[in-house]
């Protein structure tokens, strides 16, 4: 499968506890800090269940 850039857009405070447990699941730590990861449906449903904290990209 492809790669994929991930990167964080928005801000972690007063979100629920699974949210903040999946961004760093996927090793992002801060606002505009980016990871490129293999995608595979393990890590398509995290970026489902973040995708308004967060903007995808292909490489």
């Amino acid at each position: 499968m492809g790669k994929i850039k991930i990167t964080q857009v928005k801000s972690l405070i007063k979100r629920p506890q699974r949210q903040k447990d999946t961004i760093k699941a996927l090793g992002l730590k801060r606002i505009n800090h980016s990871v490129v990861k293999e995608v595979n449906p393990q890590i398509a449903g995290m970026v489902a269940k973040i995708s308004h904290l967060v903007k995808v990209e292909e490489v």
